[in-house]
Protein backbone atom coordinates (compact mmCIF):
# COMPACT_ATOMS: atom_id res chain seq x y z
CA UNK A 1 0.00 0.00 0.00
CA UNK A 2 2.99 2.30 0.95
CA UNK A 3 4.22 1.90 -2.63
CA UNK A 4 1.02 2.49 -4.73
CA UNK A 5 0.32 5.56 -2.23
CA UNK A 6 4.00 7.02 -2.95
CA UNK A 7 3.26 6.41 -6.83
CA UNK A 8 -0.36 8.20 -6.81
CA UNK A 9 1.26 11.08 -4.81
CA UNK A 10 4.03 11.35 -7.29
CA UNK A 11 1.78 11.58 -10.40
CA UNK A 12 -0.63 14.12 -8.83
CA UNK A 13 2.87 16.17 -8.16
CA UNK A 14 2.92 16.82 -11.85
CA UNK A 15 1.01 17.77 -14.62
CA UNK A 16 0.38 15.96 -18.02
CA UNK A 17 2.05 17.96 -20.75
CA UNK A 18 2.84 15.33 -23.54
CA UNK A 19 -0.38 13.57 -22.83
CA UNK A 20 -1.53 12.05 -26.15
CA UNK A 21 1.54 13.31 -28.01
CA UNK A 22 2.84 10.07 -30.54
CA UNK A 23 6.32 9.22 -31.73
CA UNK A 24 6.14 7.50 -34.96
CA UNK A 25 9.12 5.27 -36.53
CA UNK A 26 8.98 6.50 -40.09
CA UNK A 27 10.70 4.49 -42.74
CA UNK A 28 11.95 6.07 -45.75
CA UNK A 29 12.51 3.64 -49.13
CA UNK A 30 14.77 5.92 -51.21
CA UNK A 31 16.04 9.41 -51.61
CA UNK A 32 13.04 11.24 -52.88
CA UNK A 33 11.45 9.65 -49.61
CA UNK A 34 14.47 11.10 -47.36
CA UNK A 35 13.87 14.56 -49.03
CA UNK A 36 10.50 14.77 -48.26
CA UNK A 37 11.36 14.04 -44.78
CA UNK A 38 13.53 16.86 -44.55
CA UNK A 39 10.89 19.37 -46.11
CA UNK A 40 9.34 18.92 -41.97
CA UNK A 41 13.02 19.54 -40.70
CA UNK A 42 12.04 22.54 -40.33
CA UNK A 43 8.92 22.99 -39.07
CA UNK A 44 8.02 23.89 -34.86
CA UNK A 45 5.34 21.32 -34.96
CA UNK A 46 7.32 18.45 -35.06
CA UNK A 47 9.92 17.21 -33.25
CA UNK A 48 12.64 14.90 -35.12
CA UNK A 49 14.16 12.31 -32.15
CA UNK A 50 16.75 10.61 -34.37
CA UNK A 51 18.60 12.26 -37.33
CA UNK A 52 16.88 11.86 -40.54
CA UNK A 53 19.88 9.67 -42.52
CA UNK A 54 20.60 8.93 -46.43
CA UNK A 55 20.75 5.06 -45.64
CA UNK A 56 17.03 4.97 -45.87
CA UNK A 57 17.25 3.81 -41.65
CA UNK A 58 14.35 4.81 -39.95
CA UNK A 59 13.52 7.82 -37.75
CA UNK A 60 11.48 9.06 -35.15
CA UNK A 61 9.29 11.74 -34.99
CA UNK A 62 7.06 13.33 -32.05
CA UNK A 63 3.89 14.35 -33.42
CA UNK A 64 1.65 16.93 -31.09
CA UNK A 65 -2.22 15.24 -31.21
CA UNK A 66 -3.43 18.41 -33.33
CA UNK A 67 -0.46 17.55 -35.98
CA UNK A 68 -1.41 13.47 -36.30
CA UNK A 69 -4.12 13.71 -39.21
CA UNK A 70 -1.60 15.67 -41.50
CA UNK A 71 1.07 14.15 -40.56
CA UNK A 72 -0.34 10.62 -41.53
CA UNK A 73 -1.78 11.42 -44.64
CA UNK A 74 0.95 13.22 -45.69
CA UNK A 75 3.12 10.24 -45.11
CA UNK A 76 0.31 8.14 -46.91
CA UNK A 77 0.21 10.59 -49.53
CA UNK A 78 3.85 10.23 -50.92
CA UNK A 79 4.05 5.98 -49.20
CA UNK A 80 6.35 6.29 -46.66
CA UNK A 81 5.85 3.45 -44.72
CA UNK A 82 5.67 4.16 -40.40
CA UNK A 83 4.53 2.81 -37.68
CA UNK A 84 3.64 4.08 -33.88
CA UNK A 85 6.57 3.63 -31.87
CA UNK A 86 5.24 5.42 -28.72
CA UNK A 87 1.72 5.70 -28.73
CA UNK A 88 0.95 7.94 -25.56
CA UNK A 89 4.65 9.84 -24.69
CA UNK A 90 3.36 11.03 -21.19
CA UNK A 91 2.72 7.52 -20.16
CA UNK A 92 6.44 6.92 -20.65
CA UNK A 93 7.60 10.08 -19.18
CA UNK A 94 5.18 9.88 -15.92
CA UNK A 95 6.69 6.15 -15.98
CA UNK A 96 10.46 6.78 -16.22
CA UNK A 97 9.92 9.77 -13.64
CA UNK A 98 8.21 7.80 -10.68
CA UNK A 99 11.37 5.83 -11.18
CA UNK A 100 13.69 8.28 -10.83
CA UNK A 101 11.60 9.57 -7.56
CA UNK A 102 12.01 6.17 -6.17
CA UNK A 103 15.72 5.70 -6.47
CA UNK A 104 17.17 6.72 -3.52
CA UNK A 105 19.33 10.34 -3.21
CA UNK A 106 23.17 9.64 -3.67
CA UNK A 107 25.18 11.44 -0.71
CA UNK A 108 26.34 14.74 -1.84
CA UNK A 109 29.73 14.49 -3.89
CA UNK A 110 28.82 10.95 -5.03
CA UNK A 111 27.59 10.05 -8.62
CA UNK A 112 25.05 7.23 -9.63
CA UNK A 113 25.03 5.38 -12.88
CA UNK A 114 21.44 3.69 -11.78
CA UNK A 115 20.23 6.90 -12.11
CA UNK A 116 20.34 10.42 -14.15
CA UNK A 117 21.92 12.72 -11.91
CA UNK A 118 21.08 16.19 -11.70
CA UNK A 119 23.26 19.32 -12.62
CA UNK A 120 23.84 20.39 -9.26
CA UNK A 121 24.82 16.68 -8.22
CA UNK A 122 27.04 16.70 -11.54
CA UNK A 123 29.05 19.83 -10.31
CA UNK A 124 29.39 18.37 -6.60
CA UNK A 125 30.94 14.96 -8.07
CA UNK A 126 33.32 17.34 -10.02
CA UNK A 127 34.61 19.22 -6.76
CA UNK A 128 34.34 16.46 -4.63
CA UNK A 129 37.26 14.46 -6.94
CA UNK A 130 38.95 17.67 -7.21
CA UNK A 131 39.41 17.51 -3.09
CA UNK A 132 40.41 13.05 -3.19
CA UNK A 133 42.22 13.72 -6.07
CA UNK A 134 44.19 17.08 -6.12
CA UNK A 135 47.27 14.97 -7.90
CA UNK A 136 45.29 14.59 -10.64
CA UNK A 137 42.20 16.72 -10.99
CA UNK A 138 41.78 20.46 -11.64
CA UNK A 139 38.27 21.84 -11.96
CA UNK A 140 38.08 25.10 -14.57
CA UNK A 141 34.93 27.53 -14.80
CA UNK A 142 35.13 28.11 -18.34
CA UNK A 143 31.86 31.00 -17.82
CA UNK A 144 28.40 31.15 -17.21
CA UNK A 145 24.92 30.58 -18.58
CA UNK A 146 22.55 32.33 -20.16
CA UNK A 147 20.92 31.46 -16.36
CA UNK A 148 24.02 31.92 -14.56
CA UNK A 149 25.03 28.87 -13.94
CA UNK A 150 28.72 27.49 -14.36
CA UNK A 151 30.34 25.61 -16.92
CA UNK A 152 32.94 23.65 -15.51
CA UNK A 153 35.60 21.82 -17.23
CA UNK A 154 37.25 18.88 -15.37
CA UNK A 155 41.14 18.91 -16.70
CA UNK A 156 42.77 15.43 -15.90
CA UNK A 157 46.30 14.77 -16.16
CA UNK A 158 49.29 12.57 -14.27
CA UNK A 159 51.65 15.01 -15.08
CA UNK A 160 50.29 19.07 -16.03
CA UNK A 161 53.46 20.17 -16.65
CA UNK A 162 54.04 17.33 -19.66
CA UNK A 163 52.36 19.53 -22.04
CA UNK A 164 50.78 16.39 -23.40
CA UNK A 165 48.45 16.40 -26.23
CA UNK A 166 44.79 16.60 -25.07
CA UNK A 167 41.90 15.00 -25.63
CA UNK A 168 38.56 17.06 -25.29
CA UNK A 169 35.10 15.74 -24.53
CA UNK A 170 32.05 17.29 -23.99
CA UNK A 171 28.70 16.01 -24.13
CA UNK A 172 24.28 17.19 -23.15
CA UNK A 173 24.25 20.00 -25.79
CA UNK A 174 21.07 19.16 -26.39
CA UNK A 175 19.12 19.34 -22.87
CA UNK A 176 16.77 16.31 -23.34
CA UNK A 177 19.53 13.47 -24.24
CA UNK A 178 20.22 12.61 -20.59
CA UNK A 179 22.55 9.32 -21.59
CA UNK A 180 24.91 11.88 -22.84
CA UNK A 181 25.80 13.65 -19.86
CA UNK A 182 25.41 10.15 -17.83
CA UNK A 183 28.53 8.58 -20.48
CA UNK A 184 30.35 11.46 -20.13
CA UNK A 185 30.44 11.53 -16.37
CA UNK A 186 31.49 7.87 -16.50
CA UNK A 187 34.49 8.87 -19.11
CA UNK A 188 35.36 10.43 -15.98
CA UNK A 189 34.61 8.03 -12.90
CA UNK A 190 36.97 5.68 -14.77
CA UNK A 191 40.15 7.93 -15.85
CA UNK A 192 40.06 9.56 -12.35
CA UNK A 193 38.75 6.45 -9.87
CA UNK A 194 39.73 3.60 -11.54
CA UNK A 195 43.21 2.85 -11.11
CA UNK A 196 43.45 0.09 -13.40
CA UNK A 197 43.06 2.96 -16.53
CA UNK A 198 46.10 4.90 -14.98
CA UNK A 199 48.08 4.61 -18.38
CA UNK A 200 45.63 6.67 -20.53
CA UNK A 201 46.95 9.25 -18.47
CA UNK A 202 50.34 8.68 -19.13
CA UNK A 203 50.92 10.67 -22.27
CA UNK A 204 47.41 12.53 -22.65
CA UNK A 205 45.56 15.06 -20.86
CA UNK A 206 41.68 14.94 -20.85
CA UNK A 207 39.80 18.07 -20.77
CA UNK A 208 35.94 16.94 -19.99
CA UNK A 209 32.87 19.30 -19.73
CA UNK A 210 30.00 17.27 -18.54
CA UNK A 211 27.24 19.31 -19.41
CA UNK A 212 27.44 21.57 -22.24
CA UNK A 213 23.87 23.39 -22.30
CA UNK A 214 23.37 23.32 -18.06
CA UNK A 215 20.46 25.57 -18.56
CA UNK A 216 18.54 23.28 -20.75
CA UNK A 217 19.39 19.89 -19.08
CA UNK A 218 18.30 21.52 -15.80
CA UNK A 219 14.93 22.40 -17.59
CA UNK A 220 14.49 19.03 -19.03
CA UNK A 221 14.46 17.65 -15.67
CA UNK A 222 11.07 19.13 -15.11
CA UNK A 223 8.51 16.71 -16.43
CA UNK A 224 6.88 18.86 -18.32
CA UNK A 225 9.32 19.75 -20.15
CA UNK A 226 10.99 16.38 -20.49
CA UNK A 227 11.42 16.73 -24.46
CA UNK A 228 13.45 20.20 -24.32
CA UNK A 229 16.10 20.38 -26.75
CA UNK A 230 17.62 23.95 -26.85
CA UNK A 231 19.20 26.58 -24.77
CA UNK A 232 16.86 28.86 -22.50
CA UNK A 233 17.63 32.17 -23.91
CA UNK A 234 14.50 34.54 -24.82
CA UNK A 235 14.46 35.06 -28.09
CA UNK A 236 11.69 36.61 -30.49
CA UNK A 237 8.05 35.46 -30.58
CA UNK A 238 8.45 34.87 -27.39
CA UNK A 239 9.76 31.27 -28.44
CA UNK A 240 12.89 30.37 -25.50
CA UNK A 241 16.26 28.91 -26.66
CA UNK A 242 18.75 28.17 -29.82
CA UNK A 243 19.59 24.87 -31.39
CA UNK A 244 23.28 25.20 -29.56
CA UNK A 245 24.74 22.48 -32.18
CA UNK A 246 23.40 24.67 -35.04
CA UNK A 247 24.94 27.79 -33.53
CA UNK A 248 28.76 27.57 -34.51
CA UNK A 249 29.91 29.96 -37.01
CA UNK A 250 31.37 27.40 -39.85
CA UNK A 251 29.01 27.58 -42.74
CA UNK A 252 26.31 28.22 -40.11
CA UNK A 253 22.98 28.26 -41.23
CA UNK A 254 23.52 26.40 -44.29
CA UNK A 255 21.79 23.81 -43.78
CA UNK A 256 19.77 21.45 -41.53
CA UNK A 257 18.58 24.79 -39.10
CA UNK A 258 15.69 26.58 -38.88
CA UNK A 259 15.25 30.44 -39.22
CA UNK A 260 12.35 29.89 -36.57
CA UNK A 261 12.65 30.88 -33.09
CA UNK A 262 10.10 28.19 -32.35
CA UNK A 263 11.94 25.18 -34.18
CA UNK A 264 13.98 22.70 -32.12
CA UNK A 265 16.77 23.22 -34.59
CA UNK A 266 16.43 27.07 -34.83
CA UNK A 267 20.22 28.27 -35.53
CA UNK A 268 19.82 31.37 -33.79
CA UNK A 269 19.86 35.08 -34.90
CA UNK A 270 23.51 34.70 -35.47
CA UNK A 271 26.79 32.52 -35.12
CA UNK A 272 27.39 31.99 -31.34
CA UNK A 273 24.75 33.71 -30.26
CA UNK A 274 24.68 32.07 -27.45
CA UNK A 275 26.88 32.37 -24.73
CA UNK A 276 26.99 28.43 -23.78
CA UNK A 277 28.79 28.25 -27.53
CA UNK A 278 30.97 31.21 -26.46
CA UNK A 279 32.05 29.72 -23.89
CA UNK A 280 32.96 26.15 -25.59
CA UNK A 281 34.37 28.05 -28.19
CA UNK A 282 36.36 30.33 -26.00
CA UNK A 283 37.83 27.76 -24.10
CA UNK A 284 38.51 25.32 -27.38
CA UNK A 285 40.79 28.33 -29.12
CA UNK A 286 42.65 28.44 -25.54
CA UNK A 287 43.49 24.99 -26.01
CA UNK A 288 43.61 24.02 -29.54
CA UNK A 289 47.44 23.94 -30.00
CA UNK A 290 47.54 20.94 -27.97
CA UNK A 291 43.90 19.56 -28.93
CA UNK A 292 44.51 16.75 -30.74
CA UNK A 293 41.14 15.38 -30.47
CA UNK A 294 37.39 16.33 -30.12
CA UNK A 295 34.43 14.45 -28.62
CA UNK A 296 30.91 15.54 -28.58
CA UNK A 297 28.28 12.81 -27.45
CA UNK A 298 24.59 12.91 -28.22
CA UNK A 299 21.92 10.23 -28.57
CA UNK A 300 20.16 8.60 -29.97
CA UNK A 301 20.85 6.50 -33.16
CA UNK A 302 24.17 4.31 -32.66
CA UNK A 303 26.33 6.88 -34.93
CA UNK A 304 29.98 7.74 -34.95
CA UNK A 305 30.25 10.32 -37.24
CA UNK A 306 33.04 12.73 -38.20
CA UNK A 307 33.09 15.91 -40.62
CA UNK A 308 31.49 17.45 -42.70
CA UNK A 309 28.38 18.35 -41.47
CA UNK A 310 27.23 20.61 -44.10
CA UNK A 311 28.55 19.02 -47.48
CA UNK A 312 29.03 15.98 -48.87
CA UNK A 313 32.62 16.39 -49.59
CA UNK A 314 35.14 14.75 -47.37
CA UNK A 315 38.05 15.79 -45.17
CA UNK A 316 41.32 15.53 -46.58
CA UNK A 317 42.37 12.64 -43.67
CA UNK A 318 38.93 11.28 -44.24
CA UNK A 319 41.23 7.99 -44.34
CA UNK A 320 42.18 8.33 -40.76
CA UNK A 321 38.72 9.37 -39.28
CA UNK A 322 37.47 6.27 -40.62
CA UNK A 323 40.03 3.88 -39.66
CA UNK A 324 40.05 5.29 -36.30
CA UNK A 325 36.19 5.08 -35.83
CA UNK A 326 36.33 1.18 -37.35
CA UNK A 327 38.60 0.80 -34.08
CA UNK A 328 36.04 2.11 -31.72
CA UNK A 329 33.34 0.51 -33.23
CA UNK A 330 35.22 -2.93 -32.58
CA UNK A 331 35.99 -1.98 -28.82
CA UNK A 332 32.31 -1.32 -28.31
CA UNK A 333 30.98 -4.32 -29.90
CA UNK A 334 33.61 -6.51 -28.20
CA UNK A 335 32.78 -5.36 -25.17
CA UNK A 336 28.91 -6.28 -25.72
CA UNK A 337 27.73 -3.13 -27.35
CA UNK A 338 25.86 -2.38 -30.65
CA UNK A 339 27.50 -1.71 -33.59
CA UNK A 340 27.70 1.77 -34.64
CA UNK A 341 27.16 3.46 -38.52
CA UNK A 342 30.18 5.17 -39.76
CA UNK A 343 31.02 7.91 -41.58
CA UNK A 344 31.15 11.53 -42.21
CA UNK A 345 27.68 13.32 -41.15
CA UNK A 346 26.51 14.71 -44.29
CA UNK A 347 27.06 11.10 -46.18
CA UNK A 348 25.27 9.09 -43.73
CA UNK A 349 22.51 11.62 -42.47
CA UNK A 350 20.54 14.81 -43.45
CA UNK A 351 22.82 17.45 -43.82
CA UNK A 352 22.96 19.91 -40.60
CA UNK A 353 25.42 23.09 -40.56
CA UNK A 354 26.66 24.73 -37.67
CA UNK A 355 27.70 22.01 -35.34
CA UNK A 356 30.51 21.51 -32.80
CA UNK A 357 31.83 18.82 -34.34
CA UNK A 358 32.35 20.82 -37.72
CA UNK A 359 33.62 24.11 -35.67
CA UNK A 360 36.18 22.33 -33.59
CA UNK A 361 37.71 20.59 -37.13
CA UNK A 362 37.11 24.01 -39.37
CA UNK A 363 38.05 26.52 -37.35
CA UNK A 364 39.82 25.10 -34.47
CA UNK A 365 41.95 22.92 -36.10
CA UNK A 366 41.45 19.78 -34.02
CA UNK A 367 41.83 17.31 -36.76
CA UNK A 368 40.41 14.39 -34.98
CA UNK A 369 36.44 15.39 -34.21
CA UNK A 370 33.56 12.79 -33.73
CA UNK A 371 29.80 13.21 -32.83
CA UNK A 372 28.83 9.93 -31.13
CA UNK A 373 25.49 9.48 -31.02
CA UNK A 374 24.99 7.08 -28.05
CA UNK A 375 21.69 4.06 -28.42
CA UNK A 376 17.87 5.36 -27.49
CA UNK A 377 15.70 3.87 -25.39
CA UNK A 378 13.56 2.69 -28.41
CA UNK A 379 10.18 2.34 -26.71
CA UNK A 380 11.37 4.65 -23.88
CA UNK A 381 12.57 7.27 -26.19
CA UNK A 382 15.54 8.74 -24.77
CA UNK A 383 14.98 7.30 -21.80
CA UNK A 384 17.09 4.34 -21.67
CA UNK A 385 15.91 3.07 -18.19
CA UNK A 386 17.79 3.41 -15.61
CA UNK A 387 18.86 0.17 -14.96
CA UNK A 388 20.70 0.05 -18.03
CA UNK A 389 22.55 3.04 -18.01
CA UNK A 390 25.56 1.49 -16.13
CA UNK A 391 25.24 -1.35 -19.32
CA UNK A 392 25.43 1.27 -22.00
CA UNK A 393 27.98 3.53 -20.63
CA UNK A 394 30.42 0.81 -19.56
CA UNK A 395 30.54 -0.47 -23.41
CA UNK A 396 30.92 2.65 -24.54
CA UNK A 397 34.15 3.18 -22.64
CA UNK A 398 35.66 0.59 -24.37
CA UNK A 399 35.76 2.31 -27.57
CA UNK A 400 37.40 6.13 -25.21
CA UNK A 401 40.31 3.11 -24.31
CA UNK A 402 40.95 2.95 -28.17
CA UNK A 403 40.55 6.87 -28.78
CA UNK A 404 43.17 7.40 -25.82
CA UNK A 405 45.72 5.13 -27.02
CA UNK A 406 45.77 6.06 -30.30
CA UNK A 407 46.27 9.89 -28.97
CA UNK A 408 49.60 8.72 -26.82
CA UNK A 409 50.70 6.17 -29.62
CA UNK A 410 50.49 8.88 -32.29
CA UNK A 411 51.76 11.98 -30.15
CA UNK A 412 54.55 9.65 -27.80
CA UNK A 413 58.47 10.44 -28.03
CA UNK A 414 57.90 11.95 -32.13
CA UNK A 415 56.25 15.24 -30.55
CA UNK A 416 55.61 17.87 -27.91
CA UNK A 417 54.26 21.22 -27.38
CA UNK A 418 57.47 23.76 -26.51
CA UNK A 419 56.70 24.88 -23.30
CA UNK A 420 55.07 28.55 -22.94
Amino acid sequence: MYIVGVFYSLLVLVSANYESYKVYSVIPANRTHIELLGLLLSTDKLDFWSRLSYDSRSVDIMVPPQEQRDFIMYLKKHDIQYEVLIDNLETVIQREHVKQQLIPRTFRGKISFSKYNTFNDINAYLYQLQMDYHNLVKLQNIGTTYEKRGMVVIQISSNPSANNPIIFIDGGIHAREWIAPAQVLYIINQLVENPANRDLLDDVDWHILPVANPDGYEYSQTINHRMWRKTRSQQAKNCMGTDANRNFEFYWGLSGASSNPCADTYKGPKPFSEVETQNLRDYLLKIKKNAKLYLTFHSYGNLILYPWGYTSELPHDEFELRTLAKEVNDAIVKAGGPSYTIGSSTNVLYAAAGGSDDWAKGVAGIELSYTIELPGGKKNGFDIPANEILKVVNQTFAGMIVYGKYISVKYKDTWRFPEK
